[in-house]
């Protein structure tokens, strides 16, 4: 893979891939990892929390 286009498909994302993470509340971090809530709606965390436990998850209030 070429230098030049690593992180291309950034660009194409609102806010260059960038948000408040719902778990950790971070601010302007990327949000690139789907995690499935309980009830089966997908939330973009980041890559910290990509592995928190469930519960934390299902937390998420919105």
């Amino acid at each position: 893979m070429a230098k030049t286009k690593r992180g291309r498909v950034l660009w194409s994302l609102p806010s260059r891939g960038r948000g408040t993470c719902p778990v950790c509340s971070s601010t302007r971090i990327k949000l690139l990892y789907p995690r499935a809530k309980s009830d089966g709606t997908a939330v973009k965390v980041c890559k910290r929390c990509c592995n928190a436990p469930q519960n934390k998850v299902d937390a998420i209030t919105g």
